[in-house]
């Protein structure tokens, strides 16, 4: 079950994203931290506890959010927009 419902900007343009291999779907505007939260429960796992995280601190300072694109590329999910077509992988599915 999403950790976010969405109550608002239901009618901006959808987005389509893949989060773990699984097709999702995002709004425009929406940063990372929404668009994820909005399709699972949790955003990431600690590489150091590996505790269930979901960001802290919601303006790029605190390090919680950080998410990783298929790619390699590290990104902060409370301040990252959404791009069509982004592939956002998680530290459960690269240790798989």
């Amino acid at each position: 079950m999403p950790l976010l419902h969405r109550i608002a900007r239901k009618d901006h343009p959808a987005i389509a994203f893949t989060l773990d291999g699984a097709a999702c779907e995002g709004r425009e505007g929406d940063t990372l931290l929404t668009a994820i939260l909005s399709q699972a429960e949790i955003l990431r796992f600690s590489e150091f506890s590996a505790s269930p995280r979901a960001g802290f601190c919601q303006m790029g300072a605190c390090q919680d959010c950080w998410v990783v694109l298929e790619g390699g590329e590290r990104l902060r999910a409370c301040s990252t927009v959404l791009v069509a077509g982004m592939r956002i992988v998680t530290a459960k599915a690269r240790a798989a």
